[in-house]
């Protein structure tokens, strides 16, 4: 049973470490040129904040799964919220640093952050009438969420004259 358990956990991180590496390249060279907010977090917090929200919330799904007996069919739509959220979670950066400028694509990073608070409030729903353990395990992840998400309105609107450079 552990290797569930490690397996849940780890699935997060796998997305998340895969969106980094392919964007390591564009955030020293164009994100850090950003005017940003004073309450934007160091670069350096982001890597622990991301271990720490991916091993919370993946763990969460393996309660929500354990408790649910696996994926049958009441498994469909609280594990499938978390899996629409986690496929939106790991397309953000992509949209986000892959984009010349904000201006140019900050569109899609935009749209992905919103429909992905949706349905991490969605997923967040679901589990809270399973696991409660678990609803609890995503607050810090929600909360993270709401600072992206207006953190990355925040970048888009300050930037959106700024040309790449």
């Amino acid at each position: 049973m552990w290797a569930y358990t490690v397996g849940f956990t780890v699935l997060p991180h796998v997305g998340g470490f895969l969106g980094w590496f392919l964007n390591r390249k564009e955030i020293p060279e164009w994100y850090e040129k950003l005017k940003k907010p004073s309450w934007c977090p160091s670069r350096r917090v982001f890597p622990v904040a991301w271990t720490m929200l991916y091993t919370g919330m993946g763990y969460a799904s393996y309660l929500v799964w354990n408790d649910l007996g696996g994926c049958g069919s009441k498994a469909i739509v609280p594990l499938g919220l978390y899996g629409a959220q986690l496929v939106l979670n790991w397309a953000w950066p992509p949209l986000f640093f892959g984009a010349p400028s904000p201006s140019s694509n900050g569109w899609g990073a935009l749209i992905d952050i919103l429909c992905l608070d949706a349905l991490a409030i969605g997923t967040w729903c679901s589990w809270y009438r399973i696991n409660r353990v678990a609803a609890l395990l995503l607050l810090p992840y929600l909360g993270w969420l709401a600072m992206a998400t207006c953190l990355t309105i925040r970048i888009w609107r300050d930037n959106a004259e700024r040309k790449s450079d």
